[in-house]
């Protein structure tokens, strides 16, 4: 007597989404770490409710009430995980965001049905 037994595909595991490779996975993350702090994430949501996109140095220390060089760490910490962008003009440092910065670490956490709207919005 034998039997055959029919393999099937298992459903609740599968994804239609690709895996992130390593490398991409990395620099999210570097993102997420960034955005990690309270006052990092007030200096994105300044930056980005200024008028024009982009705020003086100035204006983001006496809006947070943290000290200069408190800021300034953050700042650096967001520069280098790639979410702003500074700019000297004069003495004054003006920081603006980079969008397809955010737009990638948007699109990690977008359902598959909201990752095709995410990027038509960039």
């Amino acid at each position: 007597m034998s039997l055959e037994l029919e393999l099937l595909t298992p459903i609740c595991c599968s994804t239609s989404a690709p895996p992130l490779a390593r490398e991409d996975a990395t620099h999210v993350a570097t993102g997420f770490k960034a955005l990690a702090d309270p006052a990092r994430v007030q200096l994105i949501h300044l930056v980005s409710s200024a008028e024009g996109a982009e705020a003086c140095v100035c204006d983001l220390t006496a809006a947070l009430g943290l000290s200069q060089g408190t800021v300034s760490h953050h700042l650096k910490v967001l520069i280098d995980a790639g979410l702003l962008e500074r700019e000297r003009r004069g003495t004054w440092a003006w920081y603006r965001l980079v969008p397809e910065a955010l737009t990638a670490l948007a699109a990690t956490l977008a359902v598959p049905a909201e990752q095709e709207l995410v990027a038509a919005r960039s």
